[in-house]
């Protein structure tokens, strides 16, 4: 298994508290994505390792998997797996504050769901960037 794979699935967990397995699952490789442990390129475990892993049904790998696909996140190859997106151009100007502008209201509204101060949220995100490589 290719270490990137074992080193994510390594990683991983679940908890309580009424969130979908398969929500975690997303968040979680998101988040691998945000710290920079996944980059453009790098294969992800395969759906039967992740459920293997968790001890999860394979349907909901699927649906945390297929929602990463829809975002962009990663790409599926028919017969070779799932490799993490390399990032798309660039987008004109006015396509760049539209897709900034709901990035934004997105993390506003998790904050706020989950009773954080999205101004702390702000602030971290600015921390956090400045300490990952491509920050």
């Amino acid at each position: 298994m290719h270490i990137i794979s074992q080193s994510l699935l390594d990683g991983l967990s679940l908890a309580g508290g009424g969130v979908p397995i398969y929500v975690q699952l997303r968040d979680q490789v998101l988040a691998a994505l945000g710290e920079g442990r996944l980059k453009p390129g790098d294969q992800m475990p395969t759906l039967r390792q992740v459920a293997v892993t968790l001890r999860i049904d394979l349907n909901t790998v699927r649906h945390a998997y297929d929602e990463l696909e829809a975002m962009g996140a990663i790409r599926l190859e028919r017969g070779r797996g799932s490799f993490v997106n390399a990032p798309p151009a660039p987008p004109d100007a006015a396509q760049h504050d539209r897709d900034l502008d709901d990035a934004a209201r997105q993390a506003i509204g998790l904050a706020r769901a989950r009773g954080l101060d999205p101004n702390d949220l702000a602030e971290r995100i600015s921390a956090l960037t400045k300490e990952t490589p491509d920050g």
